[in-house]
């Protein structure tokens, strides 16, 4: 039962995650293509838009495939963790949490089922057991890497608002904070 419960998650998820990828790549199921996706991007401030609409939409269509199929474990939950942690932060991290209000909540609950199968392992029903494949760890080290790497590029300039905002704030404490007066002798 675990393992169809396992398998359940795989395909629910890694399918709409392909279908995703997908409305980004090819405009598929409403989607906006390459060119809505890059001019939405360069909104948000993911420059060049076009070049980071082809990264996610194949990342997503990637990650959710590998996921689906149970293929090449664990590349799959990793991959299709990047474009979700970049549209939380970029697209939906100025709202409230919740999808009715503009929040991640998808891409946290992506999140959070990508970290699952981490954890658990794709289960019996997939793939890799079937044909006898078990990646390396030091590849899904180096996709773990290639991974942050991705995400930290994307959301560099945010990085550098954040860190002059704790600046400017450490700087207002330090002039609000009394000095010391030497004790009286």
């Amino acid at each position: 039962m675990t393992s169809l419960g396992l398998l359940l998650i795989r395909l629910v998820t890694g399918g709409f995650l392909v279908g995703h990828g997908a409305q980004k790549l090819f405009g598929a199921f409403g989607g906006r293509g390459i060119e809505g996706t890059a001019r939405y991007f360069e909104g948000l401030g993911i420059r060049p838009g076009d070049k980071w609409a082809l990264v996610a939409g194949a990342g997503e269509i990637t990650g959710g495939a590998l996921t689906a199929l149970g293929l090449l474990f664990p590349l799959g939950p990793i991959v299709a963790t990047a474009p979700m942690i970049v549209a939380w932060r970029k697209g939906h991290g100025d709202k409230p949490i919740w999808v009715n209000q503009g929040g991640a909540e998808l891409p946290a609950t992506n999140i959070a089922v990508a970290c699952a199968l981490l954890l658990a392992g794709p289960g019996a029903l997939s793939l890799d057991r079937l044909v006898g494949i078990r990646v390396p760890w030091w590849v899904s080290l180096l996709a773990m890497a290639a991974t942050a790497g991705g995400v930290l590029l994307v959301l560099e300039d945010d990085i550098s608002e954040l860190a002059a905002q704790v600046r400017a704030q450490e700087r207002e404490a330090e002039v609000a904070e009394p000095e010391e007066l030497p004790a009286a002798t």
